[in-house]
């Protein structure tokens, strides 16, 4: 449950737009395949049972996946299922995220998902509330009417701010 004053989203909120947002992207998969297979009847004499078909299908489903995310994430910060939650994604700066970086958030993503979503735990202790897919992408997953916190981001190179400086 979100305290007064977190902006972050929880993992409760976030599993139930993902889940949506799975839902949403299977049924367009599904009606894109059903389109796919009745003009390949109408067609006759193309065999859908092969290999090489299966792995065209698979490769169309994770396009698609990966196409679904990515778009909604560079052209509106949320996806319907984020939307449906009221949550956003964005930089540490309160940006949207670039192709790059939802690029790398969807295969975050993935990966989070792989090992029975052990990629989201990170959610339950990190200050931010990011999952794996946020800490590669440099994102973070705000409620919708949140404002972000200021963050101080480390520097690139050299020390950390404020550190002591040696003297030559």
């Amino acid at each position: 449950m979100t305290g007064p004053g977190v902006p972050y989203a929880g993992i409760a909120t976030r599993a139930i737009a993902l889940a949506a947002d799975v839902a949403i992207v299977q049924v367009i998969v599904f009606a894109g395949g059903a389109v796919l297979a009745l003009v390949a009847s109408l067609a006759g004499g193309i065999d859908l049972d092969d290999a090489v078909t299966r792995i065209l299908a698979a490769a169309a489903w994770a396009g698609a996946v990966c196409t679904y995310f990515v778009v909604f994430w560079v052209t509106a910060g949320q996806t319907p299922g984020m939307r449906m939650m009221d949550l956003r994604v964005c930089t540490a700066r309160g940006e949207l995220p670039g192709v790059g970086r939802s690029v790398v958030r969807v295969v975050g993503l993935a990966l989070a998902i792989i090992p029975l979503f052990a990629g989201f735990l990170p959610v339950l202790v990190d200050d931010r509330r990011r999952g794996l897919q946020d800490l590669l992408a440099g994102t973070v997953v705000l409620h919708a009417t949140a404002e972000l916190p200021a963050v101080a981001e480390p520097a690139a190179f050299g020390p950390p701010a404020g550190a002591r400086q040696p003297i030559p």
